[in-house]
């Protein structure tokens, strides 16, 4: 995307804007802003808080405010000003003029960081999408040719078409191909999810704020190499593994990107599809950071995005599939910091303390899973011809039998009680059904 060099010195400027709501108070908005940065291989030279009490159209700063920026800016041997918030291509323009350095807002950086970790096709399309997406209202910041007409053929535009008209249009024709590209990478893994549910496997969706730990989680149940690093969206495409549970033969775990607060418009509505997968889920594993200071903050922004999606009511309530708090990082916790937590919680049924980089508390965690996926389970009596091995394999597989005996005069039966989930019934007869097709 050519915003931002690996390496490049930057100043992150937090504005915290009189009057506004935030998610996270300024200093968390800070930190996460430089957590940001870090993602994308800056060089953090400097950064402060920067109170706004009128938003000023060209600059979002006031003269002021600006002005020591630009000061900041020699001081340090700044490259690159962060800006943590949403800037109009005007104040992002006006700003550069002023402090003569690149500026990036913070959609513009997510952008950037979205771009790098990208790694399926649809990562790719996503990024390109919502990075077209933001750069429409952009152009006049970055052609200077804009004012420039030309003629133009049919096919072109119609004569004294802008520059800028004509690039907004072939921007515009690209992200209609772009989103058909995607509707179609859509199906086939729509086609993928049927597919899954065909079999008789339950998915396990790891969800959770960016850095929470999902990732390192994700490898320890699964003894799998995915990248876990201390860096905000480190994961970005959905990635999924096979575990063995104590009563579930075998569950698919998927790893999710992560949550942030004040995600940018843009990438809400391309990065949506990357969390169908949870929208599929039997159980949703909700893995938080309990030693960040604004996990509770962070909770509630990954119950906003849940409810947005119809997974889980307006305020955390209501929910449609069965979620299992993860509070990881359990062993940076200080003994009585942990009893106060443990003590504040009503329910702790629904919560598992673990730390995923020591592998504290994971087979507590993997009970809990367990149960949670076999929890509406029945007896049901199946009669099966002796002969049927297939089906019969498949009722071992897939569920408990509690008993088993031979019966019938002429054909001989299989008669059993098998504890399994209704859903699992419904598999079960589902291939009843194909085999006597």
């Amino acid at each position: 995307m050519g915003e931002v060099t690996r390496g490049a010195r930057a100043l992150v400027v937090c504005p915290d804007i009189r009057g506004q709501a935030y998610d996270l108070d300024a200093e968390a908005r800070l930190a996460e802003a430089q957590g940001l940065a870090l993602a994308i291989g800056l060089e953090i030279a400097a950064s402060s808080i920067v109170p706004v009490r009128d938003v000023r159209p060209n600059t979002l700063f006031g003269s002021g405010q600006v002005e020591n920026i630009g000061v900041a800016c020699e001081q340090d041997a700044i490259d690159l000003v962060v800006v943590d918030g949403a800037l109009s291509a005007i104040q992002q323009r006006n700003l550069e003029d002023r402090v003569k350095r690149k500026v990036i807002d913070r959609t513009g950086l997510i952008l950037e960081i979205f771009g790098e970790r990208a790694v399926t096709a649809e990562g790719r399309l996503q990024v390109e999408l919502a990075h077209l997406d933001y750069q429409q209202s952009r152009l006049v910041r970055s052609w200077t040719h804009l004012e420039r007409q030309r003629g133009g053929f049919g096919f072109l535009g119609g004569p004294g078409e802008t520059q800028i008209e004509a690039d907004r249009r072939m921007i515009r024709q690209r992200m209609g191909r772009l989103r058909r590209e995607l509707e179609q990478v859509r199906k086939t893994r729509g086609l993928h999810r049927e597919r899954r549910e065909r079999a008789p496997w339950p998915v396990i969706a790891l969800v959770g704020y960016t850095n929470a730990g999902k990732s390192t989680l994700f490898n320890a149940l699964t003894g799998s190499d995915v990248v876990a690093q201390d860096l905000l969206f480190a994961t970005l495409d959905p990635t999924m593994r096979a575990i063995a549970l104590p009563g579930v033969e075998k569950a698919i775990l998927s790893d999710t990107v992560g949550f942030i607060s004040d995600l940018p418009t843009q990438l809400v509505a391309a990065f949506r599809a990357t969390l169908e997968e949870v929208t599929a889920a039997n159980l949703i594993v909700h893995v938080r950071d309990m030693a960040n200071p604004d996990a509770a903050a962070q909770k509630q922004q990954v119950l906003n995005v849940l409810a947005d999606m119809g997974i889980v009511g307006g305020e955390g309530d209501g929910t449609t599939i069965p979620i299992l708090e993860a509070w990881n990082k359990w062993d940076l916790i200080e003994p009585d910091q942990r009893m106060d937590l443990l003590d504040l919680q009503s329910d702790t049924s629904a919560i598992v303390p673990i730390s995923a980089r020591t592998s504290f508390g994971l087979d507590d965690l993997i009970e809990r899973m367990d149960v949670l996926l076999t929890q509406d389970a029945r007896e049901y009596r199946i009669q099966i011809p002796i002969d049927d091995g297939r089906r019969l394999a498949w009722l071992h597989q897939h569920g408990q039998v509690l008993s088993e005996e031979l019966s019938g005069a002429g054909e001989m039966q299989n008669s059993l009680t098998v504890r399994m989930t209704p859903k699992d019934y419904n598999r079960f007869n589902a291939l009843t059904s194909n085999a006597d097709a």
